[in-house]
């Protein structure tokens, strides 16, 4: 797949175009809280966004392509997912008011991107060059599949050393000042807990970018895809905030749906690498395959997620309850 200079910065015009519009719309004038029809509205229109690009990849570049792309899709998006129970937890240490919470995603989810693209460009170019990479890449998402199947289930944010830095270097208030991110006191400009949050919140989800892109990387070679992917994921991610709030907690089985595509496109991997260095009788597994085997994983882990959680609740109640629903709580990453 051969994209142009040109296909590249359309594609980011048009990108940066959207999220500019969707902070206009959404944050001009007075902060004020982000409702759930507003939410559910722009959900829907992100995700139509990119059934719509992949569309025209559809036209552009062949079926194979778009397959691609809507693997690599809907992976990260089902690992975003997983990565709002950590922003919770942030918003919460940082006692982000709920009316600025959504200016926060969406400043620190720039920064993701940003992030999340210099990434890409360097994996991008490794892969291409050293195809052993491959096998370092599938291992280490069987490892990290296997300590997903490990965690403890405590949810906990711990500040990475970036964050650490800023808060150490960066003269701060010690209250928020409506949305504003900085302020005179004194004559002197400080920065106030918008800005903090805003790095916590980009810079953990480039923490997340290291076992989502080599996951992504196991669906499809192409740094173009693997990019629009994450940016058609992340986009949306502050309104799903919003939008699932408190459906997270009864999601308790996504962790193992997640740490099931992990090591199924670990596998993937270290198949294919196998096969590019000789080892032609190993079986390749074939894209629409894997887009088959992450929609239904994932299905499943919701459907199996839900009943668990109404099961509990009628159970808590003192209802009569169906059997054959497990006892195995949610492990967040």
């Amino acid at each position: 797949m051969n994209v142009t200079l040109l296909g590249w910065s359309l594609t980011l015009a048009g990108i940066l175009a959207v999220i500019l519009v969707d902070l206009w719309i959404v944050d001009r004038g007075q902060p004020r809280e982000f409702t759930l029809r507003q939410a559910g509205a722009w959900v829907t229109f992100y995700v139509v966004l990119a059934v719509a690009f992949g569309v025209c990849l559809l036209f552009v570049a062949g079926g194979q392509y778009t397959a691609q792309f809507y693997a690599g899709y809907l992976t990260e998006y089902s690992l975003s997912i997983d990565n709002l129970f950590i922003f919770y937890v942030i918003m919460a240490r940082f006692a982000v008011p709920r009316v600025n919470q959504h200016k926060v995603l969406l400043v620190g989810i720039l920064i993701a991107l940003f992030m999340r693209g210099a990434f890409i460009l360097v994996g991008g170019a490794a892969l291409a060059r050293f195809e052993w990479l491959f096998y370092v890449f599938g291992l280490f998402l069987i490892w990290t599949a296997l300590g997903l199947l490990r965690d403890s289930g405590d949810e906990e944010f711990k500040e990475n050393i970036l964050l650490r830095w800023v808060q150490r270097v960066i003269p701060a208030t010690g209250e928020y000042h409506r949305d504003r991110l900085t302020v005179r006191v004194q004559g002197r400009r400080l920065v106030t807990p918008m800005l903090i949050v805003m790095v916590a919140i980009g810079s953990t989800d480039l923490l997340f970018a290291l076992d989502s892109i080599p996951a992504i990387f196991g669906l499809t070679k192409q740094s173009y895809l693997v990019f629009t992917a994450n940016a058609f994921a992340l986009m949306g991610l502050r309104q799903l905030y919003f939008l699932l709030g408190g459906l997270l907690d009864r999601l308790i089985y996504l962790s193992k749906g997640l740490s099931f595509i992990l090591a199924f496109i670990g596998v993937k991997l270290i198949l294919e690498a196998l096969h590019a260095t000789g080892f032609e009788q190993v079986p390749q597994v074939p894209i629409w395959l894997s887009l088959v085997v992450i929609g239904v994983a994932m299905l499943i882990t919701t459907v199996v997620s839900l009943l668990k959680a109404r099961h509990d609740a009628a159970r808590e109640a003192g209802e009569p309850v169906p059997t054959g629903v497990g006892d195995a709580g949610r492990t967040p990453r």
